[in-house]
């Protein structure tokens, strides 16, 4: 899913060639994001666009060869003459008079054309990895390796027109492979493929064909000295595309700034945009006269009363309860604390309830569950992969984050599964501007059968990641809750060669034990707690639900299908279908008998007070029954680690609720589990009551 969707889109044809071009946000000041060597296209800007959009009209395009921009069949329509000519087009059509550049690579030695040759349209440029015709190149990247004979195809004899006709897509992955040294680079990796993808081996062989053409203007190094406009350059030590000895000979004969990513590859601004986006801020708040600066760290206020900002994950609605839990005891242990919350929908709808302060920037966040919902099947969700694929929007949502710890002075900062949060700080420690207390029920992503070898090499690797940011950075968090006990941990290893999690978690987080909303326990007996909720004694109560996103559909379809069939042999059942807050009530074939309802406030209390409940296998709502001791079925979403693995060891542990597999699961399966369950009587453990209380003890020793 996007984080933030174009507000104008559009083409601009020169020569018969259309280019297509995009327009986020608004502002005073507007920023162009030139497009690298065709074989990406705009999309690699991701990272980027929806931040500074928030401050900056900004406009990008689809290079001539790739993405929604044509691909034109002449050699000559692919020289330096035309890339330049097409950013004027695209100024033009947008009505761009002057702009702040941003050129990545290729797009780089366009930007430096254009401030050199067109002053008065550049007003600063930012230059990540850039090309040039001065400096240091790259051996294997040459007219005469692309054009001759090779005699093997190892390395960068790929670099080849003959080698790309047999095997595009190997070469691609080999080149972009090579964008992206870093270790952890998986998912760059997988974007630049796809990118690759969208064009084709003939037309990119054009593009480099064409640089044998000699442009118009003058591109030596007089170019290079007779540029006014501010420069910054940000470039890698570890560049094997563009060697860093050329980015430094740019801002030497320049006179621009220099960042230097020890280390570092090629593209700094997807590999490290946080650190990057933050960078290219400044710099275009120094020299954009009209810019709107982002917070300055350096301004908050002062100290006054203790304020912590919590975050709690809007994947269902769990967190969201537990954490108020945790919530309301921090405040009894610290009275005059002031908690802001950094949350988005379905969150801030319980927030609102409760009465909560919610931050301003939560406007901003890009929506989580929405992402999760696009990536559902039919009761089929894996997980790991959705969460990859939600990097645009994590990256944008952290600097959401920054932008809010940044311009008010926190004293703590409570993650719950904010996992942007996590990850950016420990990849820049001195953005860190509070003390973190980071909060999760589980530890350790787990691989789906179904993904195979792939998924599990994936996995590890994204878990040997968070083992190294955690033990390079132990300071990062200062505190870490597990919300569970030693028990609830699987009994596995993180991934060939790493740890086991139960010997590594134990060693880097502290045990809350579970944290719910509130305990049943504190509600009564069931019988009372059953006349006060206008339930009948000589009735059968089922409540089926499935969270607060809409992935569950299919599982209630199926659920209605089967209540006929239970009715029949328990004609004193009710059924009660909670829909949830993304989930049209009307949508549903409901059986008669059946009542729907789309939101119950005080749902754990009818999860309490009912015979039976059928759930999707979130970890929150099955913890609830099982602390209530109510009868219950849940299934586990296809390839969705953490209810298949991670939430079903835990309910193990305590004896409670009979697993479904969905798959099997026919309305007749489904009516026999349900007679069975309702005769069977429940002897779950008992679920610890005080676990906010843990939590919040542990987390106002850091206030």
């Amino acid at each position: 899913m996007r984080a933030k969707l174009p507000v104008e889109t559009g083409f601009v044809t020169r020569d018969g060639v259309k280019i297509h071009y995009e327009v986020y946000g608004s502002g005073p000041e507007t920023l162009l994001f030139i497009p690298p060597w065709s074989i990406v296209h705009s999309r690699i800007y991701k990272p980027q666009l929806p931040y500074f959009s928030e401050r900056y009209r900004c406009i990008t395009w689809d290079g001539r060869g790739n993405g929604k921009s044509d691909r034109p069949a002449d050699v000559a329509a692919y020289s330096l003459d035309h890339y330049v000519d097409d950013a004027l087009a695209v100024m033009d059509a947008t009505g761009t008079a002057s702009a702040g550049l941003v050129g990545l690579s290729f797009g780089g030695m366009i930007a430096l054309c254009l401030a050199a040759h067109w002053p008065e349209r550049v007003k600063a440029a930012v230059l990540a990895g850039t090309a040039a015709s001065i400096g240091p190149g790259q051996p294997g990247i040459s007219h005469e390796q692309f054009l001759g004979p090779q005699n093997t195809v190892e390395g960068w004899h790929k670099y080849n027109r003959d080698y790309w006709m047999k095997s595009y897509a190997d070469f691609a992955e080999f080149f972009v492979s090579n964008i992206f040294p870093e270790k952890h680079s998986t998912k760059q990796i997988e974007d630049g493929v796809s990118y690759a993808a969208d064009t084709d081996a003939a037309t990119l062989a054009r593009t480099v064909e064409a640089r044998a053409i000699p442009p118009r203007f003058d591109v030596g190094k007089k170019m290079y000295e007779r540029i006014k406009c501010p420069l910054l350059v940000l470039h890698g030590t570890g560049d094997r595309i563009q060697l860093y000895g050329r980015g430094k000979a740019v801002a030497d004969l320049t006179g621009a700034e220099l960042v230097t990513f020890e280390n570092g590859g090629h593209n700094p601004l997807g590999r490290l945009p946080a650190r990057s986006n933050i960078l290219m801020s400044e710099f275009f708040e120094r020299h954009l006269p009209n810019a709107v600066k982002r917070p300055d760290p350096a301004k908050r206020k002062a100290a006054g009363p203790k304020k912590a900002l919590y975050l709690s994950s809007p994947i269902g609605l769990g967190h969201g309860r537990r954490d108020i839990a945790i919530a309301r005891e921090l405040r009894k242990l610290h009275p005059g604390l002031q908690i802001d919350w950094l949350a988005q929908d379905p969150v801030t709808r319980l927030l609102a309830t409760n009465d909560e302060r919610i931050h301003p920037l939560s406007a901003r966040l890009a929506s989580e569950s929405k992402h999760i919902e696009e990536e559902s099947g039919e009761h089929d969700l894996n997980a790991f992969q959705a969460i990859r694929r939600m990097d645009e929007v994590l990256v944008a949502n952290f600097m959401t984050f920054q932008d809010a710890v940044d311009a008010e002075r926190y004293d703590l900062v409570i993650a719950d599964e904010a996992w942007e949060v996590d990850h950016y700080w420990h990849e820049h420690p001195d953005l860190k501007r509070a003390k973190l207390a980071w909060l999760s029920d589980f530890v350790g992503f787990v691989p789906m059968p179904a993904g195979g070898a792939r998924e599990e090499f994936l996995s590890a690797d994204y878990n040997a990641e968070m083992i190294e940011h955690i033990e390079s950075h132990p300071g990062v968090r200062d505190r870490s809750i597990f919300v569970g006990g030693l028990q609830d941990i699987v009994q596995r290893s993180f991934g060939r060669d790493l740890p086991e999690m139960r010997d590594w978690i134990p060693r880097h987080f502290d045990f809350s034990g579970y944290v719910m909303g509130e305990h049943p326990q504190s509600w009564g007996s069931r019988e009372a707690l059953r006349e006060r909720l206008g339930y009948r004694r000589d009735e059968q109560v089922c409540i089926v639900t499935v969270g607060g996103s809409s992935v569950g559909l299919p599982l209630i379809r199926r659920i209605l299908q089967s209540y006929p069939m239970v009715r029949r042999r328990l004609p004193a059942l009710r059924m009660i279908v909670v829909a949830g807050p993304r989930i049209d009530p009307l949508s549903l074939v409901v059986p008669a008998g059946v009542e729907v309802r789309a939101f119950v406030p005080d749902l754990d209390r009818h999860l309490a007070a009912c015979d039976l409940a059928l759930v999707q296998g979130g970890l929150t709502t099955c913890m609830e029954l099982t602390a209530a001791g109510t009868p219950f079925l849940y299934f586990p979403l296809r390839n969705h680690f953490e209810q298949n693995v991670h939430v079903a060891h835990r309910l193990e542990q305590y004896g409670a609720g009979r697993r479904m597999d969905y798959e099997a699961a026919t309305p007749d399966a489904i009516a026999e589990a349900m007679v069975a369950e309702l005769a069977r009587p429940a002897a779950f453990k008992p679920v610890e009551a005080d676990g906010a209380i843990r939590a919040a003890r542990m987390l106002a020793e850091l206030i």
